[in-house]
């Protein structure tokens, strides 16, 4: 599983010209589910996501993590992080998992992570506009099989 992560002020993804999802000072994860995932990847993200400290604290130190801070997260499913553009010009898309099986562990990932902070997602599998206004910016790249 792999996770693009932004410290955010705001961020809101628009389906057919309608927002679905929308949030203030938090974080958008563009999520990315593998074909190997499991729930342990599930897991692992989840807890890795909300517990990073880069929200700053009252020394202007990056030490406090979206839940001290009562953030939110915006979640959008996005295979395309799971693309391999090292051949060729085309990327593949071979890593990525199965639609259904992508969609289960997304969702998955959404009802652990709305146990502790407000989540807000996009429509999996529709074509989404994504609006953000990154804060730092800070952005971090998470993968459950430590690739990076």
């Amino acid at each position: 599983m792999r996770a693009v992560v932004q410290k955010v002020s705001h961020s809101a993804v628009r389906v057919d010209g309608n927002v679905v999802g929308e949030i203030e000072n938090g974080l958008t994860v563009l999520l990315g589910v593998q074909s190997d995932d499991t729930t342990d990847d599930v897991e692992w993200m989840v807890n890795k996501m909300l517990n990073l400290r880069i929200f700053e604290d009252g020394d202007n130190l990056m030490n406090r993590s979206v839940m001290d801070i009562g953030g939110s997260v915006l979640a959008v499913s996005q295979f395309t992080l799971l693309g391999d553009a090292r051949k060729g010009r085309r990327p593949s898309f071979t890593l990525a998992a199965s639609p259904e099986n992508a969609e289960e562990l997304f969702n998955q990932f959404v009802r652990l992570a709305s146990n502790y902070v407000n989540v807000q997602t996009g429509v999996f599998r529709a074509h989404m506009k994504v609006t953000l206004t990154n804060d730092g910016p800070v952005t971090i790249l998470l993968d459950s099989k430590k690739h990076f």
